[in-house]
């Protein structure tokens, strides 16, 4: 089968069948936070609770990610991948059951969270090294664009389907579809053919702790690599933390599950958007500023939602303009997310692509953590004018980055090449 273009990565039978596999546990996880968030929300009526559902989701993966980058340089991919593919599913299936049995409650919900946030914490960074191994160096742009379609397609159509389902059926029936999402992977991980040499690197005596040291040490000492994770770590804990809070502001716009599914859909119909304009930049003279101009959109965008939600009483368009805003959020962050994770995987070494690559992978982990602070602000202002203050420091950190980084104002795409 011949690809070419955007698609190229897909030429590669391996990573075909890695890809197609992966829609099964992304969705499952799509369906999980959504599931999740609603029941807790449901059981508690509170957006601090929320919050902890977020940190819960968050800091055991934080954690784990530090060391989770080191051994997946060091363990076998495949089956690091098969098991933490069939631990969530079991852990899903037991929320299901504790859901359907009305024995759940908002800290069983979160206890659960952090149970699957601390196998997320190795199954994340093993997923960011083993996809490489299954494409050639030219499609590197087609898989990065084409792994950030499987999360957003999903996003766009799940959320809308869980919504309906969720009404319908209730919460327990997510979780069972979840569970059998990641099964499905499992299966799919399994059946890969991935040379041995490759997915189980020779064994190191160095210990896990000098392995996490020197992976900081490499983004410490390249500037390009500690400035672009540390602006994606701003971004997801500022901007993108008010998907932590969904339920919330479904609440003041009086939406209902159907509207609480389709305000998470229209986010990601925003970033696959985002992802179909970001096309070939690879090789783009004017990368860095697509960029910056990217991320700092993105914060602005989260004024418009904020205005949306918080006169959501007084307008009768708060829901459709809330709709907007969320699309343009989510398109601006796909933009940004894709040109600088693209950059990193160009230029990290292979020996050291599990751990660097999962510490950039802890930037997902930062927007349920950021929904904590949210959460916790709210409980004192509103939970618009909370989003509003986050978008405003980002702001800043962008303008700060643009102003005193030359360097990555000036990135010129073509001239990219592997740091040794």
């Amino acid at each position: 089968m011949k690809f070419s273009g955007r698609l190229s990565a897909l030429q590669r039978v391996q990573y075909r069948r890695y890809w197609l596999g992966s829609f099964a546990s992304i969705g499952a996880t799509q369906l999980q936070i959504m599931g999740q968030g609603w029941l807790v929300f449901k059981l508690s009526g509170s957006a601090l609770m929320l919050g902890y559902l977020g940190a819960a989701t968050a800091i055991p993966a934080i954690v784990l990610t530090l060391f989770g980058g080191a051994l997946a340089d060091q363990l076998n991919k495949k089956a690091v991948l098969m098991v933490t593919s069939l631990i969530v599913a079991l852990l899903l299936l037991t929320l299901a059951i504790a859901d359907v049995a009305h024995l759940a409650t908002a800290w069983l919900v979160i206890l659960i969270a952090a149970l699957i946030s601390i196998v997320s914490g190795l199954d994340w960074p093993t997923r960011q090294s083993i996809f490489p191994l299954l494409i050639e160096r030219e499609d590197m742009m087609s898989a990065v664009a084409l792994n950030s379609i499987i999360w957003q397609s999903s996003r766009m159509m799940i959320p809308a389907i869980g919504g309906i389902l969720i009404a319908y059926t209730g919460t327990w029936f997510i979780f069972v579809l979840c569970a059998t999402g990641f099964f499905t992977m499992f299966l799919v991980i399994s059946s890969l053919n991935i040379p041995t040499a490759k997915i189980s690197p020779a064994p190191a005596f160095a210990s896990t702790m000098q392995k996490v040291a020197e992976g900081l040490r490499f983004i410490a000492t390249n500037k390009t690599f500690l400035v672009l994770i540390s602006l994606s770590y701003a971004g997801m804990f500022f901007v993108s933390s008010y998907m932590q809070l969904m339920p919330a502001f479904s609440n003041l716009l009086e939406a209902g599950e159907t509207g609480y599914g389709y305000l998470i859909s229209i986010t990601g119909v925003g970033s696959v958007v985002g992802t179909i304009l970001v096309g070939s930049l690879q090789e783009s003279r004017r990368l860095g500023r697509v960029i910056l101009v990217s991320a700092f959109l993105s914060g602005l965008s989260v004024y418009l939602f904020s205005a949306a939600t918080g006169y959501a009483i007084t307008t009768q368009y708060a829901y459709p303009l809330a709709m907007v805003a969320g699309f343009t959020i989510a398109m601006f962050v796909s933009i940004f997310m894709i040109t600088s994770m693209t950059v990193l995987q160009l230029q990290v070494p292979d020996k050291l692509r599990g751990r660097v690559m999962g510490l950039h992978g802890i930037t997902y982990s930062l927007m349920p953590l950021g929904g904590l602070l949210t959460g916790f602000v709210s409980t004192f202002i509103s939970a618009p004018a909370a989003i509003a203050l986050n978008a405003t420091v980002y702001l800043v950190i962008v303008i700060t980055i643009s102003i005193s980084q030359v360097q990555i104002r000036r990135m010129d795409g073509s001239a990219f090449s592997p740091v040794s």
